[in-house]
């Protein structure tokens, strides 16, 4: 597709970008001007489905002018991994691949990692004909969703664990050379530190606060820890940009790095955790027991007495923390087509390497799909295990929330924790290919609800489009077969 281009003209109808806006964007091009005055260049990009980013480089003369939008089609959200759009989603050619505006996302303005002092970039967020956000664009959906928590005086606190590997060149036989570590090795961490320190140092120029890196159990393979926050959509934003900043400092390094879920069947898969609690407008923790969480609990509190040897289980959990597992793990079936969204994302899916292969939690237990780590009762909160490195994280985050949501609203059956399972409990096992995934999310009542129909539509198009142009590739193996 070619590169669309950017028309700065004011579009008739922009009620949910205000003038207000407009101007605390130019204070924000101001204030960042001051700091970087030597910058020439912008990137200004949406993200497409996959996360990837799609947009251009603008002049820095043409900056302001983003305070009144620009123009980007909406087939960016139909694009498929290698960037071709999938024409059988119904908004692209067949439609005239119309533009619809596209306007900043405040507090988004930060140096890019490659040309921090010269070079800038910004995320944008499309806009409906009338104003509002765009349906189909997966930052609007986790906005969305977190205005319906913040509504009911729910405030989740949540902070991103996100794995990646560091290769050298690649050979010529296409195999990647890995970085040579141990799992927790300090000493890897020593011998790639200027690397993983560049990292931290780009993330502080956006604002990133990593709190931790972790050289992980496979070779090569980092965990970089985000600080825990209120602000969710700021949270995944964030994750973004940490993933182009990891890219392009290795990039710097004559390194690769790779997100991918499942990079070598032989090393351990990588993934995107996320850690969650959930606040009332006191500040109190709702997963905890403490007497203020209990008072201000106002959802019914399904019953768990059903499940044999549970009541043993729960007792230093928050009635309101068990009722959000319940829902979670309720649709995690069905969130796969989400959380592990492409063939490859289901090769991490193996047993051995601390991946679920069912929807289960239990109590400190890296193996469960939700894991309620150690901690004290004000610090409760628990481990969403089951997302891919790949998964696009408002996407991701989207279905915790939804998980969560659905648990709390409604009496559902909890399971017993994974250590009390018995051969003859009913288990709920995920989907382990991504035909299967998507079929269950495609028919799925409570995702197409929260997600909306047209989106599921959309994923559910583009990614068995995407399915399909791997699945019609004859592979170099089967030619020697010899058959």
């Amino acid at each position: 597709m070619n590169s669309p281009n950017i028309d700065f003209k004011v579009h008739p109808k922009t009620r949910s970008y205000t003038h207000s806006q407009a101007q605390l964007f130019l204070n924000e091009v101001t204030t960042y001007l001051q700091h970087y005055p030597e910058t020439s260049d912008v990137d200004i990009f949406l993200h497409d489905l996959n996360g990837h980013i799609r947009g251009k480089r603008i002049d820095i003369n043409s900056l302001k002018g983003l305070s009144k939008g620009c123009y980007f089609p909406l087939s960016v959200y139909a694009m498929s991994l290698d960037g071709k759009v999938v024409e059988e989603a119904g908004i692209g050619k067949h439609i005239g691949e119309p533009d619809q505006l596209c306007t900043p996302i405040l507090g988004t303005l930060q140096p890019s990692a490659l040309h921090p002092t010269t070079h800038a970039q910004l995320f944008l967020s499309m806009k409906e004909e009338d104003g509002s956000d765009c349906p189909l664009e997966p930052r609007n959906i986790l906005k969305k969703i977190l205005n319906q928590f913040h509504q009911a005086d729910y405030f989740p606190v949540m902070t991103a664990e996100l794995e990646f590997f560091l290769y050298k060149a690649t050979n010529d036989d296409g195999s990647q050379n890995i970085l040579p570590s141990q799992c927790f090795d300090l000493d890897a961490l020593d011998q790639n530190q200027q690397i993983l320190e560049e990292i931290k140092t780009q993330a502080g120029l956006q604002s990133i606060e990593i709190i931790s890196i972790v050289a992980e159990s496979a070779q090569g393979q980092y965990e970089l820890n985000i600080q825990h926050s209120r602000d969710i959509l700021k949270l995944a934003d964030q994750i973004m940009a940490l993933k182009r900043i990891v890219k392009q400092v290795a990039q710097q390094h004559q390194l690769l790095a790779s997100f991918m879920a499942k990079p070598s069947m032989h090393q351990a898969g990588s993934g995107l955790h996320f850690h969650m609690s959930l606040l009332n407008q006191q500040h109190d923790n709702l997963f905890s027991l403490t007497p203020q969480a209990r008072l201000s609990t106002t959802a019914p509190i399904a019953s768990t007495s059903t499940a044999e040897g549970l009541s043993v289980a729960t007792d230093q959990t928050a009635p309101l923390l068990l009722k959000a597992l319940a829902g979670l793990i309720e649709l995690m079936p069905a969130s796969m087509a989400i959380l592990a969204p492409n063939i490859n994302s289901f090769r991490r899916f193996k047993m051995g390497n601390h991946v679920p292969m069912e929807a289960n939690w239990g109590s400190n237990n890296r193996n469960v799909a939700i894991r309620l780590p150690c901690s004290d009762q004000q610090n409760k909160r628990f481990e969403y295990r089951v997302a891919g490195a790949d998964a696009n994280p408002y996407l991701a985050l989207s279905i915790i929330l939804i998980g969560v949501w659905h648990g709390i609203h409604h009496d559902l059956v909890l399971p017993p924790p994974s250590q009390l399972m018995k051969l003859n409990d009913q288990r709920r096992f995920l989907p382990n290919n991504q035909l299967d995934a998507l079929q269950l999310f495609k028919n799925h009542p409570i995702l197409n609800q929260y997600l909306g129909s047209k989106f599921v539509e959309l994923w559910y198009t583009c990614k068995l489009s995407e399915y399909q142009t791997i699945h019609n590739q004859i592979t170099s193996m089967e030619l020697k077969w010899g058959i």
